[in-house]
Formats: structure tokens, C-alpha cells, sequence
């Protein structure tokens, strides 16, 4: 067969050839019995000429002058005159055209343009707001751990008329780790062909319940499918109409450290859910080692901007925070997610305050005042469960150093820097408005030395830092965990009670508060070693 000039220069490579292209995949599609594999030859920069056509310097090419540009022009036949190459007009067919017409048709067929993401609107009309009513007064001395409240109140949503079944429970690994084994029955454990024998549990009143109906969704030791059913419930609302609100509880460290990017594209498809990192803190999780003991993934979560992240000390926090979560997500519908840790340490819970709930929620609020008249002041900051031991560190400088000491819970060192940071900015673009960061607002009459201490990097105290009055000191778990009691853990990293406590002191005297025979005092009497190790040598 002759062919003609044209015809011989619009010959292409096979992966380059849209007819080849089409034929090769219908001919794939109509073989049957066997998988079809279809081998396309391509060229590297396919379409760019002399400056890239075949060349392995295609992918290094950022600017294409005039010259190349009307060389490709040319050889794809574009009807572009020189001039609108010049001003790097783009080309469209005309509306009418043939090629316009079947690509209206064919996206009618496939159900419309992309990107678009229709939402269904749906009506919701949030818990019954008393769910969280009991979560708010103290447990009269009664020891719990923020997780197993935590659980109490996920067993609550799950009771509410209205979103209880839209709530998706989902455990990567083993329930029981968490106290959630009492889901099993009622609620049961998802698997689409059911339980196909008898669990070894069988006998016991909460035994490992799978059913077709099944609520609970158990991975086994899957975050990466764990978060993917989180993304797959946490979009439904967009995808199916179905206001689906997932709640993904795991090791706090096997979250960002290890399916990260899997969190960041839930944001990206606007996923909303609650990220529960339990049996945190690198030393509040005290025996399992470095591998468990999780002192750094809130600062993961400074970088994911849908990521509303809090570390909670106390239940009426937790619920305060898990109320207003789901208010945003599931009745304002919002396109956040919330990041809560909790830990298994125990302790008696107080009773909320009156009038605290919005600053809990900004991220800080003074808990507990000095009763004392001392001259010497100071102010302890911390989160978590290491609340408690800034409450011991309090009685340390009060009742042995005559300092009167204030302790203040921070509920998200995130969010407390997100507000700072966005202060910032509106004070530069209204110098003549200024603004008040939160940090600022609560400290704007204090004095002393500051101390911040948390179960995490003292990167975390670092990030808030420029907004306090003074300089605070900064007290976290720099380094690898260890396998040790949660007191030994806490003297090793230095963020216990004595710590604390000295830090304060030694931040007095810095300011010329105290005399330097105070701080030896202060040394020997709280047993500083000024010698010990870095934890971050270790």
C-alpha cells in the first residue's frame, strides 16, 4: 500500500497513536480465559521536539522559548497563528465541533464533569448534647484512664437515636488493648461472611462477636487498612449521602509516624472522623520501649491543615472537645478531622469549673490558682497526664521553696500556635488593629517563671514560646523511649514533679528572684543530678 506525505508523517510511535491505542484496548477487552496484556513503545517527552524528544534531559525542561514552542505548533498541527504562540494562547475546538460534541456526550454518560464533588444534603440533627453531660463531673476519687472514658463515651454516641448508627468503630489492632472489648456484643465486628468458627472467648460474656452486620470494624494489624475504611466512611457523606462519622482508635505512635500519607490524603478528599491515638505519651506508656512509647506525633500534626489535634488531661476536657468535634463534623458538616491522644495512666478526675469550656477548646486555661501569698510566683504549664505531675510540682514549691505556683492545662499545643500565628498575621496586615494572641491574653497579668512540661518533644513548649511574657522553660521526652516504671521514665527525661519544680527555681533565679545558694539547696534537697545523661544521647 502507498502511502502519501501526510499520511507518512502523521505515523506515530504505538503508545503515541490514538487509534492503535483504541484498537489494541477494544481487542483486550473482547479476549476471554486469560488476563490481556497490551506492550505500548513510547517516547520520552513525547510532543517537545529537539529539546526533549528522546532526550533524558525532558524531565530537567521548566521554560520552552518561542522558537520550540512554534516548532510544536507545527509538527501537532495546532491552528495557532505565530502571534497567539507568542502569548501562549491556549486552543479549543469550536463548541459545535464534532470533537466538543462527543466529549459533552461521553461525560454525560460517565455522569458528568471532574472535577465535582456533589454533596447530598443531609439533615442531621447531632447527639442528644445530655450524652456528655456525666463526662463533665469528677469521679469522686474513683481512679480512670482518659482512654477508658474515652470508650465510655464512644459507647454513648454509639446508644444516640439519631447518630449511633453512623458512627464507624474502627480498631487496627486488638479492641481488648483499649477496653472496647464491650462493643463486641451488642454492636458485633464487621466481616462479610460472618464468623465461620467458634473464638476461643466463646464462653465468656464478651466474646469476639463477628457478624454480617457488625459495626466494629477490626483490621488486624492494618493501620494502613484501618485508615482506609476511616477515608471510605469519613467520605460517604460526598460519595453515598450516608453522613458516616469513623472513629479510628490506635497506638498514638502507628498513626502519622507510620501511615502519615494516608492521613494527609483523607484531608485531601476532605474525610472528616475522629483520630483517637491512644496509650500515648512516651512515658505515660512505660514498658513497651521505644518502638510504642509515643513522644512526637502531635508535632506530626502541626503539618496536616485539617488536622485538629488536642491531648486531653482530664474527661470533662475530652468531652468537651469529642462534643464540639462532633458538632463540626457531623452537624455543621465540616472538613476537619480531630487528633485526640489519651492514655492509660489512671488517676481521680475532677470536676469542670464553671465557665472554662471555650478555653479548653482554645487550647489553655488556668486550673488550679495558688492559695498562697508567697512573693516568689511561678506558673506551670503541661498537658496530658503529666498534669499530674505539675500538680505535685505545686505542692513542691509551695510547701518546701515558699514559691506560690499556679498550674495551667494546655489542651493543644497545636491550636495554641495555629491562634498565634494567625495573630501574628492580622497584626501585620492591621498594624494599626493589633490583636492578642490566647497565650498572651491568659498570661497578660502573671508573673514568675514560666514552666512548660508535656510527654512529648519539648518542641511542642518551643513552638508557643515567643507569645508567653518571658522566656518559659521548655521540659519534654527529646530521645528514644525506654522500658522502665512511669516514675524512673519521668526522672530520666526530666519532666517529673522534682524537675518541674526545680526548673521553676532555677528560672527565679535567672530573673534574680533567688541566690544561687537557694538553687544548691534546691538541688540536693529535690536529688538533681547535674551530671546525669541526655536522654538524646542515649
Amino acid at each position: 500500500r502507498q502511502l502519501t506525505d501526510e499520511q507518512i508523517r502523521s505515523i506515530r510511535r504505538g503508545g503515541h497513536d490514538p487509534n492503535k491505542v483504541y484498537a489494541a484496548y477494544k481487542k483486550a477487552t473482547e479476549y476471554r480465559g486469560a488476563p490481556s496484556v497490551i506492550l505500548a513503545k513510547t517516547i520520552k517527552g513525547f510532543g517537545m521536539g529537539e529539546v526533549g524528544e528522546g532526550r533524558m534531559t525532558a524531565h530537567q525542561q521548566k521554560k520552552l522559548n518561542v522558537d520550540i514552542l512554534r516548532q510544536i505548533r507545527t509538527r501537532l498541527g495546532i491552528p495557532l497563528s505565530d502571534t497567539q504562540v507568542e502569548e501562549l494562547s491556549f486552543y479549543g475546538p469550536p463548541k459545535d465541533s464534532p470533537e466538543i460534541s462527543y466529549l459533552l456526550k461521553r461525560r454525560a454518560v460517565l455522569g458528568g464533569f471532574v472535577p465535582c464533588r456533589p454533596t447530598a444534603a443531609v439533615t442531621t440533627t447531632g447527639p442528644d448534647t445530655r450524652l456528655f453531660e456525666e463526662f463533665l463531673h469528677g469521679t469522686n476519687g474513683r481512679a480512670v484512664s482518659t482512654t477508658s472514658m474515652f470508650v465510655r463515651i464512644l459507647a454513648k454516641l454509639l446508644t444516640d437515636a439519631d447518630m449511633g448508627r453512623y458512627i464507624v468503630p474502627i480498631v487496627p489492632d486488638e479492641a481488648r488493648t483499649f477496653g472496647m472489648e464491650a462493643l463486641f456484643r451488642k454492636y458485633g465486628i464487621y466481616s462479610h461472611i460472618g464468623q465461620l468458627y467458634d473464638p476461643v472467648d466463646s464462653e465468656s460474656l464478651m466474646y469476639y462477636r463477628e457478624v454480617r452486620e457488625g459495626q466494629l470494624i477490626e483490621e488486624g494489624i492494618s493501620e494502613a487498612g484501618g485508615l482506609s475504611s476511616f477515608i471510605a466512611a469519613g467520605t460517604a457523606y460526598a460519595t453515598h449521602g450516608i453522613p458516616t462519622l469513623p472513629v479510628f482508635v490506635f497506638y498514638s505512635i502507628f498513626g502519622f509516624q507510620r501511615v502519615g500519607d494516608l492521613i494527609y490524603a483523607a484531608g485531601d478528599q476532605r474525610a472528616r472522623g475522629f483520630l483517637i491515638g491512644a496509650t500515648s505519651g512516651r512515658t505515660t506508656l512505660n514498658g513497651e520501649g521505644l518502638q510504642h512509647q509515643d513522644g512526637h506525633s502531635h508535632l506530626f500534626a502541626y503539618g496536616y491543615p485539617h488536622i485538629v489535634a488536642y491531648d486531653p488531661a482530664f474527661a470533662f476536657e475530652l468531652a468537651i472537645i469529642m462534643r464540639e468535634g462532633v458538632r463540626r463534623m457531623y452537624t455543621e458538616n465540616e472538613d476537619v478531622i480531630y487528633y485526640l491522644t489519651v492514655q492509660n495512666e489512671a488517676y481521680a478526675m475532677p470536676d469542670m469549673a464553671d465557665d472554662i469550656e471555650a478555653s479548653v477548646l482554645k487550647g489553655m486555661y488556668l486550673f488550679r490558682q495558688s492559695t498562697t501569698t508567697f512573693g516568689n510566683k511561678a506558673n506551670l504549664f503541661s498537658s496530658g497526664s503529666i498534669i499530674n505531675e505539675a500538680l505535685k510540682a505545686q505542692q513542691i514549691l509551695e510547701e518546701e521553696f515558699e514559691v506560690a505556683a499556679a498550674v495551667w492545662s494546655i489542651t493543644s499545643f497545636q491550636q495554641l500556635h495555629e491562634d498565634g500565628i494567625a495573630t501574628e498575621r492580622w497584626n501585620l496586615l492591621h498594624p494599626d488593629q493589633p490583636r492578642a494572641a490566647w497565650v498572651s491574653e491568659c498570661l497578660a497579668d502573671s508573673e514568675g517563671a514560666c514552666v512548660v512540661a508535656s510527654d512529648y518533644l519539648k518542641a511542642l513548649p518551643d513552638s508557643i514560646a515567643r507569645w508567653f511574657p518571658r522566656p518559659p522553660v521548655s521540659l519534654g521526652t527529646d530521645g528514644f523511649g525506654r522500658s522502665e516504671s512511669r516514675e524512673a521514665l519521668r526522672r530520666y527525661f526530666e519532666i517529673d514533679a522534682a524537675t518541674i519544680a526545680y526548673a521553676a527555681l532555677v528560672e527565679l533565679f535567672r530573673q534574680g528572684k533567688l541566690d544561687s545558694k537557694a538553687i544548691r539547696r534546691a538541688r540536693k534537697q529535690l536529688d538533681i543530678d547535674p551530671d546525669k545523661i541526655n536522654p538524646l544521647d542515649v
